[in-house]
């Protein structure tokens, strides 16, 4: 609807279906507010010719009207109101476009280009406001210029897919714009919170969901949460008195050291994901990433218990104490599931104790970002780790249950709401809807490894089918395919996954990942989780690898 200079915005005359919807919540409304719904004149309250005539037939001159002339400006309503249509607007446009497979996955331009501006899009801040008009273009074109992560071919995270519900949500917690810390100001989404995350630990198998956890700013920090927990119930002192209240301290992870947990586990031995985080964990809490010891997989990128139990016992000779080991639910990569049972027996035999999981909604599930949660065995001891009883907040006298103040439980103050999303996807699809969404991206992942296994100038890099999602595979060009293996051979081979990478995202057809593994050259990791993809998107994929990479 904006041109690339826009003076005037016509709007279209589309809101008879949002008041449809209207009446339904007019004849259904059970609060307080209902007379309000029905009564007052407003956005919510017109009919579809009254709001049609007030606003979506009004042309609207948003080169004269600035931030200050809206709420809570007087006389701001109307212009409130159609600077959030064409808001809105913008944004049904980009959903209707990331679905669409003709669009570009992005519009690729280099940072410097981007800095220098584009075609009236600056990112340079000024001292002076700038009209209304504009900042609906910037609006505009922040979208443009960005990564339609939920475009069906957008392959290149786990974090992608663009769910309507969770949107839908994520829009209502920015317009709500409260805080996770008190049940007096959240009271609702603390709730949620509470009932989510019993039900996940249900889920897990804890007996009638017992325990305790909470959402944080993404696996990353539910990770370290998890490490500081661990550190907490052995070591308790630490939290006053320092490191050097403890013996010297050791963590346990997989040298497949990737980024993104699925799940984790934590104790003298936790369980956990392996992810970078861990050494990110071991430099922030102190123990230095020196005292995180790597454990040898097999060619699967699965933990071995041999190594693991050598490794306890080398470091209990050295005078160490083992306090965290990280097992892989799904890891990023290779989509390796550790033998956690045969761990969880090694917890046993050294007297160890496994009880915290980090789960990421934002994965596999769908969720909009950032979502995650961790969740831990023992009630309690999250807020005798965190705990710090801010007066200012965290008032015993207050007239309700003040166990549902969550915040003390937390490292930070403020915690944005990531339940709504999560709570109300859950509410629309069911358990079953998230299982067949999961299964959808399972029977694609299988697809794909059965059209490339033996299809000529590909190469798989490990034997036997996906363990989870997760395809990992090379794309040899024409001039590699009778190359004898070698030095050579692997320094050319090493080059072709960036290079058709690059050539993706310049046309912006697609979007796929790669990266060396340990003595393995870059390859392609194929991960696919967003159910908007079809096996079309798949062979589009394939055909796509091969004419970019046919002549390297």
């Amino acid at each position: 609807r904006l041109n690339q200079s826009p003076k005037r915005v016509q709007s279209g005359n589309s809101l008879s279906s949002t008041c449809d919807t209207l009446g339904f919540l007019q004849k259904n409304n059970s609060l307080e507010e209902r007379g309000k719904l029905s009564g007052s004149k407003n956005l919510l309250s017109c009919d579809n010719s009254d709001r049609d005539a007030r606003y979506r037939h009004n042309e609207t001159d948003f080169s004269n009207l600035f931030a200050r002339d809206l709420l809570p400006a007087k006389n701001g309503e109307e212009p409130t109101i159609q600077f959030l249509l064409e808001l809105v607007d913008i944004l049904t446009n980009y959903v209707k476009k990331t679905f669409d497979r003709s669009t570009k996955v992005l519009d690729f331009h280099h940072p410097h280009q981007l800095l220098e501006g584009m075609e009236g899009f600056n990112l340079e801040l000024s001292d002076q406001p700038e009209s209304l008009e504009q900042i609906l273009v910037d609006c505009r074109d922040t979208l443009k210029y960005g990564v339609r992560t939920g475009h069906p071919r957008f392959f290149n995270q786990l974090s992608t897919g663009l769910d309507i519900i969770g949107l839908a949500g994520e829009w209502l917690t920015s317009t709500a714009n409260t805080n996770m810390f008190t049940y007096e100001i959240a009271p609702v989404f603390v709730l949620m919170e509470q009932l989510t995350l019993k039900k996940m630990r249900e889920m897990i198998g804890w007996p009638n969901g017992e325990g305790d956890g909470l959402f944080s700013p993404g696996g990353a920090i539910s990770n370290m949460y998890s490490v500081m927990i661990a550190r907490y119930k052995y070591f308790p002192e630490v939290k006053t008195k320092g490191m050097s209240a403890a013996p010297r301290l050791v963590l346990f992870t997989s040298e497949h050291v990737r980024q993104t947990p699925t799940h984790t586990c934590w104790n003298s031995l936790s369980l956990h994901l392996s992810h970078y985080s861990i050494k990110k964990a071991g430099a922030a809490l102190g123990f230095g990433t020196e005292n995180v010891i790597l454990l040898s997989t097999d060619e699967r990128g699965r933990v071995i218990p041999a190594d693991l139990e050598a490794k306890i016992i080398d470091a209990k000779q050295k005078g160490c104490v083992p306090l965290f080991v990280n097992a892989t639910g799904g890891s990023t990569v290779y989509g390796a599931f550790d033998p956690i049972n045969e761990i969880a027996d090694i917890c046993e035999k050294y007297n160890l104790w496994a009880n915290s999981v980090t789960w990421n909604p934002h994965k596999m599930m769908g969720v909009p970002l950032q979502c995650s949660a961790i969740l831990v065995r023992d009630k309690g001891i999250l807020a005798g780790c965190n705990s710090m009883c801010a007066g200012y907040l965290f008032q015993p006298d207050k007239q309700y249950d003040v166990t549902y103040d969550t915040g003390d439980k937390a490292i930070q103050c403020g915690r944005h709401v990531d339940i709504f999303k999560f709570w109300l996807m859950w509410k629309a699809k069911g358990t079953i809807g998230f299982e067949q969404h999961i299964d959808k991206c399972l029977d694609l992942s299988q697809y794909l490894y059965n059209k490339i296994k033996n299809r000529e100038g590909y190469e798989m890099v490990f034997n036997g089918e996906p363990q989870h999602t997760n395809v990992c595979f090379w794309y040899l060009p024409q001039s590699l395919r009778g190359m004898p293996d070698g030095d050579e051979r692997r320094e050319k081979l090493h080059r072709v996954a960036p290079k058709i990478k690059a050539m993706m995202m310049e046309s912006g057809t697609t979007m796929v990942g790669y990266q060396p593994q340990g003595n393995k050259v870059n390859f392609f990791r194929m991960v696919i989780s967003n159910p908007a993809a079809t096996q079309s998107d798949i062979d589009f994929l394939i055909d796509e690898i091969e004419r970019l990479g046919h002549d390297l």
